[in-house]
């Protein structure tokens, strides 16, 4: 009886080695139908920075003027220790967030609510989606209601009276958005074999890039405008594409085979590769019995090398995704054109994008480590330096660094964990990421006066996260798994 079992356990494992090897032949030869399929997933990522970073623009102070230019008014003046009468702003008083509610000499806390509001409701959004993206939803239905969802709340926020229902408005754009980033990224990579897996990440920054560059020129061109314009110039497109997307986008073949719906796997596969219609797949009671049992979760957290993991990568995401969101955010602290500032660092995504592509045959840790001290050295040299010409660079310099670390971890922690906790092990590490982008906004808020507060804080923080790396496991060229079992099959004695 004990060498029928062993013999049974054996059979299993032979029989999801198999899984994998099928799926890696069906996928291996990326051809039009596949790339067209990431190029249609990848336009979200589109819409998705757009909504990350338009409070540069709608959050920011705007510029003054003095309407009687005597010895108690002057550009150098503190604007809350005037007459309301002495002075006017440049423009509409509606073109953004703080000159419409008068927020001008509010709380650093007040000024900040709103970015925080939206970055709180991506943490907490990511808590409560990731399992159902793993279980009961799966990437691409998630996706779709995120984005779908995230437009629909963008254009109600053009409603808002006052600076506390902007702020829970922007709270709920956050929760809804919080999924896409991450079903993206998994759905591209579970799409791929493993030769092609950086490349179509690669894809996903490109458009995400592309939204960030274009945000500038919608933002320009409704400079003399209400700052509740450019919500609704990018919420439209993104509500078109939500349709197309959900009759064109088709499901990872991965999730349906751990979901056990292994007919609508197997069909997916023939259309991408005729060769898999020769492969026998496994019952689907053995592959469906697994995320019934357990949720996504629970499986996470079951074995002492995963949780060890996730505070490894969680540690990780902190440091990068504060200075990689905290930095464009805090353009409007630097006595600089604030479009010229955003559309530099923008710019930046460009070679951040082809650098990360030559580091596919790089190591992730190496790669991760070398640009993040890089970007918190330069987010450190902002503080001691006086020219603001040259305070820009190096914030530029910073940001790109942070870009590139950023890009690399994103491959890194999917590749990290296999197919069943897959999207919620990235949803739990990017908890991590917002987590540190709560604090941001007050940050910069604190920065106005005292750049230690903002470019400082950020530089210790990046450069310290990068100890968790000698925590974790090189990942580089290895195959994507579908269980925790056939994870640490592969790869033996987990170190941590």
């Amino acid at each position: 009886m004990e060498d029928s079992g062993k013999d049974a356990t054996e059979q299993q494992k032979n029989m999801i080695v198999s899984w994998d090897e099928m799926i890696e032949k069906a996928l291996g030869n990326f051809g039009w139908t596949q790339f067209l399929q990431c190029i249609l997933v990848s336009v979200a990522m589109f819409f998705d920075s757009q909504q990350l970073f338009i409070g540069i623009f709608t959050d920011h102070y705007p510029t003054w003027h003095c309407t009687n230019h005597t010895t108690t008014c002057t550009s150098n003046s503190d604007i809350c220790k005037l007459q309301k009468s002495s002075w006017e702003w440049d423009g509409p008083s509606s073109k953004t967030v703080i000159s419409q509610f008068g927020l001008e000499c509010a709380s650093s806390f007040i000024t900040g609510l709103p970015q925080s509001s939206f970055f709180f409701g991506c943490l907490l959004g990511s808590f409560l989606l990731a399992t159902m993206t793993d279980t009961s939803l799966g990437r691409k239905n998630m996706l779709i209601l995120s984005c779908l969802s995230m437009s629909v709340i963008s254009i109600l926020i053009i409603f808002s009276t006052n600076v506390w229902i902007y702020s829970a408005l922007k709270f709920l754009i956050g929760f809804c958005r919080s999924s896409i980033s991450t079903c993206c990224l998994v759905l591209l990579m579970e799409k791929v074999s493993t030769e092609w897996r950086f490349t179509v990440g690669i894809i996903e920054f490109v458009f995400f890039t592309s939204g960030y560059m274009f945000l500038p020129g919608v933002a320009y061109a409704n400079r003399n405008s209400p700052w509740k314009y450019l919500y609704v110039w990018i919420s439209v497109p993104a509500i078109s594409y939500s349709f197309i997307a959900y009759l064109f986008v088709t499901e990872s073949p991965r999730w349906l085979l751990m979901q056990g719906r292994i007919k609508e796997a197997m069909e997916m596969l023939k259309e991408v590769n005729e060769n898999a219609a020769n492969l026998n797949p496994p019952t689907e009671e053995k592959r469906v019995s697994f995320c019934e049992l357990y949720s996504s979760i629970a499986v996470l957290l079951r074995t002492s090398w995963a949780q060890k993991r996730m505070v490894g990568v969680m540690g990780l995401g902190l440091g990068i995704g504060m200075v990689y969101f905290g930095m464009p955010l805090a353009v409007g602290n630097l006595n600089y054109n604030i479009y010229i500032a955003v559309v530099l660092n923008a710019l930046m995504e460009i070679p951040s994008c082809v650098v990360t592509y030559f580091l596919r045959n790089c190591g992730r840790k190496l790669s991760i480590l070398v640009f993040s001290v890089g970007s918190g050295i330069c987010c450190i040299v902002c503080v001691v330096i006086g020219s603001e010409g040259v305070k820009v660079g190096f914030e530029v310099a910073s940001f790109f660094c942070a870009c590139t670390a950023f890009n690399v971890f994103l491959i890194f922690m999917v590749e990290l964990f296999p197919t069943c906790v897959r999207n919620t092990a990235a949803s739990v590490a990017r908890q991590a990421v917002v987590f540190g982008c709560i604090f941001s906004p007050f940050l910069i808020s604190a920065g106005r006066k005292n750049k230690v507060f903002s470019y400082g804080v950020f530089g210790v923080v990046i450069i310290s996260s990068t100890l968790t790396l000698l925590g974790l496991p090189e990942t580089r060229g290895m195959p994507l798994s579908d269980t925790m079992d056939q994870q640490q099959n592969k790869e033996g004695n987990f170190p941590l």
